[in-house]
């Protein structure tokens, strides 16, 4: 997934940063809400981690205005606010989950994970694809019952596919996924990770559409 963190404590902003590029996510760090802004408009995130209290600003507020403006990105709030009335107030302003500082960065990986479940339309972490099984919470895949080891940006990818299986996508959309602003992307890096998933998967796993993008193809179909 691609996040945008609104943090304006450097330890935790840090902590949480690297919490998530090692659960194989691009990350976007900025400490205002200014900045928040200016990057939302920039790039598509799949999740917003938005502290309440910021320099230059509320971020129930700002929350409120993304809501009013029809955006609809997942948010979660992290913040020291415990009351139970500032919990019912975010929600309610549109935040998709609430977890007060401090927190177990293990747990909020796996409520980042059930997040992107929900707006991807399955809860359920286990997927069957043919003879490909996937359990998107302990982040594993087999194939004809053996386990497949990928790396965390060729998980990140192949996550993109199976919580979008009749959803075609750019190669644009798949790099915006994989790489934060600052990142540099070389030219065929796409292909070379839909190379090195249909190498350790099988070449049905992902098909592409000349011209247009990827997608999620139909494993075992053709055995």
């Amino acid at each position: 997934m691609r996040i945008l963190l609104v943090e304006d404590d450097p330890v935790l902003g840090t902590a949480v940063r690297d919490q998530l590029v090692v659960d194989g996510h691009s990350a976007d760090w900025v400490t205002r809400l200014g900045e928040a802004g200016v990057a939302l408009h920039a790039a598509a995130f799949e999740l917003v981690l938005l502290d309440l209290m910021l320099p230059d600003g509320r971020g129930s507020d700002f929350l409120k205005r993304l809501r009013s403006a029809g955006d609809v990105t997942p948010v979660m709030v992290l913040t020291a606010r415990d009351q139970i009335s500032d919990r019912i107030a975010a929600l309610d302003a549109g935040a998709d989950d609430y977890l007060v500082k401090p927190f177990d960065l293990f747990e909020l990986s796996a409520r980042i994970r059930a997040v992107g479940r929900r707006y991807a339309g399955n809860p359920n972490p286990l997927v069957t694809l043919g003879d490909i099984e996937v359990d998107l919470a302990a982040r594993s895949v087999r194939r004809a019952g053996r386990p497949v080891a990928l790396t965390a940006r060729e998980w990140s990818l192949f996550e993109a596919f199976v919580q979008r299986p009749h959803q075609l996508m750019s190669k644009p959309q798949l790099e915006e996924r994989l790489y934060s602003f600052d990142a540099e992307v070389e030219s065929n890096t796409i292909e070379v990770y839909i190379g090195r998933l249909r190498k350790k998967l099988g070449a049905d796993v992902i098909e592409t559409v000349r011209g247009m993008g990827y997608r999620l193809g139909t494993p075992g179909a053709g055995a």
